[in-house]
């Protein structure tokens, strides 16, 4: 098999991924590369909730297309997923619950019954350990030693000891041992493949990142799917000597982020996109205090409160222009764990070096599934330098002076000899506003112009320290696909289907999508033929940004707008209509 996936179904409350991440530990201890789809509604209890836990000997970068084993808790979940089983795959069932009716199943497809409810009250009456159960059969199917996976099950307690530790790892090896006696086949194993590797979410990461990159102060209101960036923060805040504050509201933590960062400390604020959409006046004032300043955006289905447990990719026009007026940002949108922690080294870079705003572009989708990662792909030893002005220079300082690159020198409030004045109406070099009684009188609307113009040469140089476009692929390829974000996953296991059916393809990705340095661009796009623009919103936002840009449109189109991400089969069947 080139990989293996083992699904998980039941009500919101049963525990799901939990179970889900167990599995998904167990294969990357294994040394499997993995992908951890974590699927769920916006309620507590009840509803349908799902996991799937995808592995394979080479890296997946997606959910895959089907799955090998299921375990279901209750009847809704085989009428859902069945059909979505590959020939060869297993149905792991209570019939204490429900029944299976093996006949109903896909050709190839086995059921399993295992007294999960019956093995689990030989500890105790609480039937949430019949997950233990299931787990430990599907873990039996999937391949991972009984072993592993009950180290993967106490460390999951961290701390915790007793009988429910001693409970959970009883009713895991009955559920692994009753498997291995009653499967009709045999189990779906992959080979270990290694030292076993890192798993996070997208979340972890960008938490991770911004504490490598130097983070001292993050302020944020919860809001799904960006609250796990604040729950590692504050878990890890004491050994990372992070201040973690959650504010009142989205309003407060992008003023307190902004209040951090003019006082010399690198700061940040997470959300979605209907945060972000309270912050847009404070991101204006960020940017007329030239005032360094990251902001995650997760962005989730909308508008409004949309699908707030699904994911898109709708929120760049907002990105874009966030904020009255024009002032430079920069918008980076990683692809995958990796790339969203360095992402964050280069955001706080961007930000402390062209004092100002740089914006994040994650979606749920990255944000909160699991992928493995190598440790080579972590580097934890960044140099992070200061870029205050040190040097008193009396009271001829000049916080906003007029420079070719557009950075002027910047200093922390306090030190001696370097009073300025700081406000979000227009000032000149100093500082001191133009915005009252000097508007409109022909000097100072001079120097509005020379100010704006300023502030905006910022751009070029955002453009040229910002990670380019990639092309992966052969670059005779007839069909280039074009995405950002974390459809580039997807994108590039339908490739390896493509090349496997003997049609080759190659990727053009945008690790920033705004600024675009429009030479690099068309230089790209000047080595494919056709071009399939691949995004999760309506409108091909994205698509629209490269053609107000560059004047380059894609030949073609794909998106996709229904909380969903895209799945490899999906692009496949689409790259193979275009070709």
């Amino acid at each position: 098999m080139g990989d293996i996936a083992v699904r998980f179904g039941g009500e919101a409350g049963d525990g799901i991924a939990s179970i889900g991440e167990s599995i998904a530990r167990g294969f990357s201890r294994m040394g499997l590369h993995v992908f951890g789809f974590n699927a769920y509604q916006s309620v507590i209890r009840g509803g349908h909730v799902w996991f799937q836990a995808r592995a394979a000997v080479d890296r997946v970068h997606s959910p895959g297309d089907g799955a090998d084993i299921l375990y279901a808790l209750h009847k809704e979940t085989v009428d859902i997923h069945a059909p979505s089983l590959r020939p060869g795959g297993t149905v792991v069932y209570d019939p204490e619950k429900f029944p299976v009716d093996a006949s109903a199943l896909p050709a190839g497809v086995h059921a399993l019954a295992v007294p999960t409810l019956e093995l689990a009250r030989k500890y105790t009456t609480q039937s949430i350990l019949q997950n233990a159960v299931g787990a430990g059969a599907s873990a039996f199917l999937a391949g991972i030693p009984l072993e592993l996976f009950q180290k993967v099950l106490a460390d999951s307690f961290g701390r915790k000891a007793g009988e429910i530790v001693d409970w959970n790892l009883g009713a895991s090896a009955d559920g692994y041992h009753y498997a291995e006696q009653h499967a009709s086949v045999n189990a779906h194993a992959l080979p270990k493949a290694g030292a076993p590797k890192l798993l996070m979410t997208g979340n972890q990461a960008i938490a991770l990142g911004a504490a490598a990159a130097g983070l001292k102060f993050l302020a944020q209101y919860p809001m799904t799917p960006a609250s796990t960036i604040m729950h590692w923060l504050a878990a890890h805040s004491t050994e990372l000597g992070v201040v973690v504050k959650q504010a009142e509201d989205e309003l407060a933590a992008i003023n307190m982020a902004i209040g951090a960062s003019f006082g010399g400390v690198r700061s940040m604020t997470a959300t979605s996109g209907g945060g972000f959409s309270l912050m847009v006046e404070a991101l204006g004032m960020a940017g007329m205090t030239e005032t360094p300043l990251v902001v995650v955006d997760s962005q989730r289905s909308g508008p409004s409160t949309g699908l707030p447990t699904k994911t898109e990719q709708g929120d760049l026009n907002l990105l874009l222009g966030a904020g009255q007026g024009e002032f430079p940002r920069a918008i980076l949108a990683p692809a995958n764990p990796a790339e969203a922690y360095r992402a964050m080294l280069d955001a706080f870079r961007l930000a402390e070096e062209w004092q100002t705003p740089v914006l994040v572009a994650s979606d749920l989708h990255l944000s909160e599934n699991h992928m493995t990662v190598d440790r080579d792909e972590i580097d934890l030893e960044v140099d992070v330098p200061s870029l205050f002005t040190v040097a008193p220079n009396g009271h001829g300082y000049l916080r906003y002076q007029y420079t070719e690159s557009g950075v002027s020198p910047r200093a922390v409030p306090g030190q001696p000899g370097l009073q300025f004045v700081a406000g979000s109406d227009e000032h000149d070099e100093r500082g001191h506003l133009i915005s009252d009684v000097r508007a409109g009188v022909p000097h100072w609307v001079s120097e509005r112009q020379r100010m704006m113009d300023k502030r905006m040469k910022k751009l070029h140089g955002l453009s040229a320290a910002s990670p380019p476009p990639v092309l992966e692929g052969p670059a005779d390829a007839p069909l280039t696909f074009v995405t950002w974000g974390s459809t580039v996953g997807a994108v590039r296991d339908a490739r390896a289907e493509l090349t496997a059916r003997g049609r080759p393809t190659n990727l053009l990705y945008f690790p920033t999508v705004y600024p675009l340095d429009a030479n690099a661009v068309t230089a790209a796009f000047a080595r494919t033929h056709r071009t399939l623009l691949v995004e999760m919103n309506y409108s091909g936002q994205f698509g629209r940004l490269l053609r107000a840009e560059t004047g380059i449109t894609p030949t073609d189109r794909f998106l996709k707008y229904d909380g969903e991400p895209f799945l490899p089969h999906e692009i496949v069947a689409r790259a193979l209509e275009v070709m």
